[in-house]
């Protein structure tokens, strides 16, 4: 069953309940959630029944090793994520028999977050816990919760393997939400190209962050990276200090809104007032020391008549990388009212209960309308009005919401996409099984239709041997080592501090050219480093210290060529098709922008092999006579097909549950393979993520708000905001704004 209703709507109480019976009546329960932050907020809530027959224990990388053997020998109620059950509990099933054997429910808490690649490995995972289960002779009940799930029957059938009830209507009551949608204003700089920079997400997050705690209004800021989360949070601080220092002499405490003359503080079970509150003018449990986590940040208990001085101490950032115990002591504040202000990265997105909240800010489009909800879902917990406001960042797709609100309301959330039957993603997965407990016939139907073709790869690449009684792993490695289902396969890049040899972390191979390549601006734990040097061979890129004030972006050049043909339709005087691709990448320079304006600093060329990445596809074509009158008058063909191709991949993840960098593009006025003009849009992923095909369903809809993205942008010639694109390998040219919404206009002619 999957219960897919909104946000604080009662779906923990309605899992606990039949879990809690499950233990009462001598059966174990296993919990599966994507993030270590909300199982240990999931225990608390356990504990907090104070129920001696439910012994729950967190069971993740976290667990010290002297507690691991208490917990697969006595817990009944068993708290984890994926990548515990991949790499721990299936694989050593033998030491948890006593309790597979007593298995009644598994919940998989959340589960709108098992998505894409990852999500396809998350599938076959549950597909080797089903077997490990039957093999112990339990059958238990599979219980899946998600606020924003679209078609959660569909979906969840797809996840588990299994047929699914779904529990979709919500009667829970909740109070009103009034949503803003926020476009900060251009700018007098200029990026790439001359185009118009607008001001920046995080300034106007943290202007709007400020206000809001000046009116007294608790607030949570969500922001895309921890680099943004403690920039918001010293930028709102900063401006709290100067409202304090002009106001030093004036004996209002704070609490008071200014704004509204000095009126007393509104009762807290009010809510914000949203036109008052904005301004007049436009996964890690690591940490550093405690005293350098958070500037300010264990110092906010302040008394009520602390006075003017103590207002920068109300605002606070929050994320991944703090202590446990501090993060609790910022929720505390927070929910206390010592803390008015938190600027967060997604780790405060899923369940994790942060009641008291007013309003929620979204700093850039979080990449579906799932996250969003789910973001805005945080404020109005305890039944009380809220406000959220997303402010967009200077990219077509916030530029596209912004201009269209009929794209988020009254639409359904995204579907989720994953593809459990991705070669790559099924064939480490049936080496892990066969390890686990040798594979037979009858086991394929569990792993899906595409299992045998997969096998007999398997046995060729001498992975797997085929034996009278079934399939067998043969080899002295660890099979569960080949999938890495949270990367993207290859050996891991370690990321080392030079001047101490210490090691910071690991980037998985194939994201190593585009985030560790020499001169990189790379973050770890809210420290900024540069990279020094990236040596492939030796798998090492090491780093430096420093505080640059830009970021980076690398810049790559495609070539595609068509292997297969899966689909093909129609589409206007042209023609849509979705089949297997190569694609060759090599990235060839990266930009450096400045982080607060967006200012265009560089472009800086960089020498790295090419990649060769096996994928899937959806690309359309228009024939010669089609684009002849727009070459007759004075159009660049191949700038506009590049035009349209940068919007299209910004506006894909509007339909398909992905962000922008998880797939790519080739655009060409002739390819060899079609001999026409041709825009590919291509997953990132080896084998495919489901990213495309859901572009080739949804495609005339897609096309068609691309189209009214680029119409609607203010811009001249083109910006950031409509058809520039900050990874694009030949620099932003050719682009013609103009030709690209004339060939998307005859393309999606009816």
């Amino acid at each position: 069953m999957i219960i897919s209703t909104g946000t604080a709507s009662g779906k923990s109480l309605a899992y606990l309940t039949p879990a809690v019976s499950a233990c009462l009546d001598g059966g174990t329960v296993l919990y599966l959630t994507p993030t270590k932050a909300l199982a240990a907020d999931q225990l608390r809530g356990i504990r907090d029944l104070r129920i001696t027959q439910v012994r729950a224990a967190c069971f993740d990388g976290d667990t010290p090793f002297d507690e691991r053997t208490w917990v697969r020998k006595h817990a009944n109620y068993v708290l984890t994520n994926p990548d515990m059950l991949h790499r721990s509990i299936l694989p050593r099933h033998a030491q948890w028999s006593l309790y597979f054997r007593r298995l009644r429910l598994v919940i998989v808490d959340e589960c709108h977050g098992y998505r894409g690649v990852f999500g396809s490995h998350v599938a076959q995972i549950l597909r080797r816990l089903r077997r490990v289960c039957a093999r112990y002779g339990s059958s238990p009940a599979y219980l899946l919760a998600s606020a924003t799930a679209s078609e959660p029957g569909v979906f969840a059938k797809r996840l588990t393997g299994l047929d699914v009830d779904e529990v979709t209507e919500d009667a829970s009551p909740k109070g009103s939400t009034t949503i803003a949608l926020w476009e900060p204003p251009l700018t007098e700089l200029r990026g790439e190209k001359g185009a118009p920079v607008r001001r920046t997400a995080t300034a106007e997050a943290a202007d709007l962050l400020a206000d809001l705690v000046l009116a007294d209004v608790r607030t949570l800021a969500f922001v895309r990276s921890r680099r943004g989360a403690e920039t918001v949070a010293l930028q709102a601080r900063a401006k709290l200090a100067d409202v304090a220092f002009s106001l030093s002499a004036h004996s209002t405490p704070p609490g008071h809104d200014l704004a509204r003359d000095q009126a007393p503080r509104r009762p807290r079970s009010h809510g914000p007032e949203p036109p008052d509150a904005l301004p007049r003018d436009a996964g890690d449990d690591s940490s550093p020391a405690r005293t350098g986590a958070a500037p300010g940040s264990l110092s906010w208990a302040l008394p009520e008549d602390e006075g003017w001085e103590g207002l920068p101490e109300k605002v606070a950032a929050y994320r991944a990388g703090y202590l446990a115990e501090d993060r609790r002591l910022l929720e505390k504040a927070l929910r206390s009212g010592a803390l008015m202000g938190l600027a967060t990265t997604n780790a405060l997105e899923l369940g994790v209960d942060v009641s008291g909240l007013d309003a929620v800010l979204i700093a850039g489009w979080p990449g579906t309308r799932a996250s969003l909800w789910q973001q805005a879902g945080r404020a109005g917990r305890e039944g009380q009005d809220a406000l959220a406001v997303l402010i967009a960042r200077d990219d077509p797709l916030d530029t596209y919401i912004v201009h269209h609100p009929q794209a988020l309301f009254g639409r359904p959330v995204e579907a989720i996409v994953l593809d459990p039957d991705n070669p790559y993603v099924l064939g480490p997965h049936l080496c892990a099984a066969a390890a686990e407990i040798p594979l037979t016939e009858r086991d394929l139907p569990v792993f899906g239709d595409a299992a045998p073709g997969v096998l007999e790869a398997l046995v060729a690449e001498g992975l797997l041997r085929r034996r009278p009684a079934g399939w067998y792993w043969t080899r002295r490695e660890r099979a569960t080592d080949l999938a890495d289902i949270r990367g993207g396969g290859g050996a891991p890049i370690h990321v080392v501090e030079s001047a101490t040899g210490r090691l910071l972390g690991s980037v998985d191979e194939p994201s190593a050219h585009t985030t560790v390549h020499t001169g990189a601006v790379y973050l770890h734990q809210g420290e900024t480093f540069l990279v020094e040097e990236l040596d492939l061979e030796a798998g090492v890129a090491l780093v430096a210290a420093a505080t640059p004030d830009y970021s980076t972006f690398a810049r790559d050049i495609t070539d595609i060529s068509v292997l297969s043909t899966l689909r093909s339709q129609p589409l206007g005087p042209g023609t849509l098709h979705f089949g297997e691709v190569e694609v060759t990448r090599q990235v060839v320079s990266y930009l450096k922008r400045r982080t607060q304006s967006g200012e265009m600093l560089g472009d800086e060329p960089l020498d790295l092999p090419p990649r060769t990445l096996r994928t899937r596809a959806v690309w359309w074509t228009l024939p010669a006579a089609e684009v002849a009158p727009l070459a007759e008058e004075g159009f660049d063909l191949g700038g506009c097909a590049h035009a349209a191709e940068h919007a299209a991949i910004g506006l894909l993840p509007l339909f398909a549950t992905c962000d922008r960098w998880d797939i790519g593009g080739v655009s060409t006025e002739l390819h060899a393979d079609t001999g026409l003009l041709t825009v590919f849009v291509y997953d990132g992923h080896q084998g495919g993520a489901g990213i495309a095909e859901r572009g080739y369903t949804r495609a005339r809809e897609w096309l068609t708000a691309t189209r009214e993205a680029i119409d609607s942008c203010e811009c001249e010639r083109g910006c950031p905001s409509c058809i520039q694109s900050p990874k694009c390998g030949n620099g932003n040219e050719p682009l013609d704004k103009q030709g690209a919404l004339r060939l998307l206009a005859t393309l999606l002619r009816p």
